[in-house]
């Protein structure tokens, strides 16, 4: 069965007026539908750009973009019009992201109206429908997105992209803006509708701790590139690359009795601007030697876990070494 979604070696670069900024750089990705992929990273990586880019909202420099089947990495007017019911994204900022001259049923509408072939009548009972699937009660139909709190404006988001029945969208960190009570509720939503509806998300986050819970595969990028990929459960308990591990010791952990071990990055960020072949993140890695000045490849180091590092397998031996000199003091 193909997958929903295929990208291959996509790029995007932006010009600057000292070289070529590289914010996404040669991304290789499958996402079946029904199916989660996380993709975390630190600010700038190039994240948002990438689902972005995806979906047409920025131009691609290089590479292709399937979906079910069909290249659409140049598709024509028409054709990305009708892609864009197939293909939705939901927001960061629940705020900006919405028209404030626009009542909550107008902005759900507004994709109704573009779409065309429906009665007023019509788009008026599938707006209801829509506000009743998200958790909007209709008193709110009325209102301003000002009158209303963050969880609420989220909610009119996804209606907002749910209203043309999409079967994928980016999910640009829905959750980041909300109250952590409020993030578990338009999470919960999020999953309902995909059990429902077969929807396939690309979720765009910095929390490790929500993308684990949500994400059936997690992509983590670094400076537009991605250096490692696994099930969901599989990366949190076997953890290749240097990267990831640092990220995944910043999570905390409540409990004051387990004793963590944080590891701190320190060395220069490499510039995106025209960067050098090789691990972009030598410069910050304690494991780096003149081998990482080399181009690294994406190797699949079990099924289905990809590791973009030539010494991820000296460095597993070294940290159990270490682990059991540190026990044993």
């Amino acid at each position: 069965m193909a997958a929903l979604l295929e990208v291959r070696d996509l790029k995007k670069y932006f010009k600057t007026s000292i070289g070529m900024l590289h914010a996404v750089d040669g991304i290789n990705l499958t996402l079946d539908e029904g199916k989660t992929l996380g993709v975390v990273g630190e600010s700038g990586c190039g994240k948002s750009t990438l689902g972005r880019t995806i979906l047409h909202l920025l131009d691609a420099t290089d590479g292709q973009i399937f979906f079910d089947g069909k290249d659409i990495t140049n598709p024509t007017r028409s054709e990305l019009r009708k892609l864009r019911e197939q293909m939705q994204i939901i927001f960061q900022d629940p705020y900006s992201s919405l028209d404030p001259r626009m009542s909550v049923s107008e902005a759900i509408m507004d994709p109704l109206i573009l779409k065309g072939g429906m009665s007023k009548a019509d788009m008026r009972a599938e707006v209801r429908k829509l506000m009743d699937t998200v958790g909007l009660a209709a008193r709110f139909e009325n209102s301003y997105p000002h009158e209303l709190d963050g969880g609420r404006r989220q909610r009119i988001g996804i209606a907002r992209a749910l209203s043309l029945k999409p079967r994928f969208i980016v999910c640009d960190e829905p959750v980041s803006a909300l109250d952590v009570s409020i993030q578990a509720q338009i999470i919960n939503l999020m999953l309902d509708l995909q059990e429902e509806r077969g929807l396939a998300y690309m979720f765009v986050t910095h929390d490790l701790s929500v993308v684990k819970y949500i994400s059936d595969d997690i992509m983590v990028m670094y400076l537009g590139q991605m250096v490692e990929k696994a099930p969901a459960d599989e990366l949190f308990r076997d953890t290749k690359h240097p990267y990831t591990k640092a990220l995944l010791s910043a999570i905390p952990v409540p409990d004051i009795h387990k004793k963590t071990k944080r590891i701190l990055l320190r060395g220069e960020i490499t510039s995106p601007i025209n960067p050098k072949p090789g691990c972009r993140f030598a410069p910050r890695c304690r494991y780096a030697s003149e081998e990482c000045t080399q181009m690294q490849t994406l190797e699949e180091c079990s099924p289905g876990h990809f590791v973009a590092c030539c010494r991820y397998k000296e460095i597993e031996t070294m940290d159990k070494t270490l682990t059991k000199l540190e026990d044993a003091k």
